[in-house]
């Protein structure tokens, strides 16, 4: 389990603790030790659960499976919120991406994530258009909001500008808030550190002079 955050106030500020549970990335032990990861991790003080997905049942089309093994892990989430990784580089096609999503939501997801990062390829606009489709049928039929994590390769402010004009075109100015759109992506604090500083200055900053560049 890894620990993304702390849960006491620090400087003023409430910071959410998260955990990675269930073998990331590969996802392949059985279910009951993923299971244990995410109920420890939760005793621990994590509020937000990432997992990933077992994509051999989604190659399998194995969808009942899938829904069975997300539908526990949200049980064994309790009061945490659960994001669903669906490894999208792994998926075939953009109609086994949108079965995920759904499948993923109907389970009970509060989140559902492109990428691990450790992928070939990670978040792409055209895999992200589909999985906000998915989440507004989802909404369309149930009333039910759910949030979107795209993550990996995303490293420039650029880049970040368009997945947000997708969820204010495909979902609402509401899913550009934190509660309902967050990104993944470790390299992008330094560039948009970079595009403050010019804004300010007129000029770049070099970026070993960015404090997360």
């Amino acid at each position: 389990t890894r620990e993304r955050g702390v849960g006491a106030p620090r400087g003023g500020r409430n910071f959410r603790a998260a955990g990675g549970a269930t073998a990331s990335p590969a996802a392949q032990p059985p279910p009951e030790p993923r299971l244990s990861e995410i109920r420890l991790a939760v005793a621990a003080g994590a509020r937000e659960i990432d997992i990933v997905i077992p994509r051999t049942a989604a190659l399998l089309s194995d969808w009942q499976g899938l829904y069975d093994e997300v539908k526990a892990m949200k049980e064994a989430c309790g009061s945490a919120h659960l994001k669903t990784i669906l490894a999208t580089g792994e998926l075939p096609t953009y109609q086994m991406v949108y079965q995920c999503s759904a499948v993923c939501l109907m389970a009970g997801a509060d989140f559902i994530k492109t990428s691990t990062g450790k992928e070939p390829v990670n978040a792409t606009l055209p895999v992200a258009l589909v999985m906000c489709r998915a989440i507004r049928d989802y909404y369309d039929r149930t009333g039910v909001k759910v949030g979107f994590k795209p993550a990996g390769g995303i490293r420039t402010a650029k880049q970040a500008m368009a997945f947000l004009a997708l969820m204010m075109e495909e979902l609402g100015e509401e899913w550009t808030h934190p509660d309902l759109f967050r990104f993944g992506a470790s390299s992008l604090l330094g560039d948009i550190e970079r595009q403050l500083y010019h804004g300010t200055t007129g000029r770049y900053h070099a970026p070993q002079y960015i404090p997360m560049g």
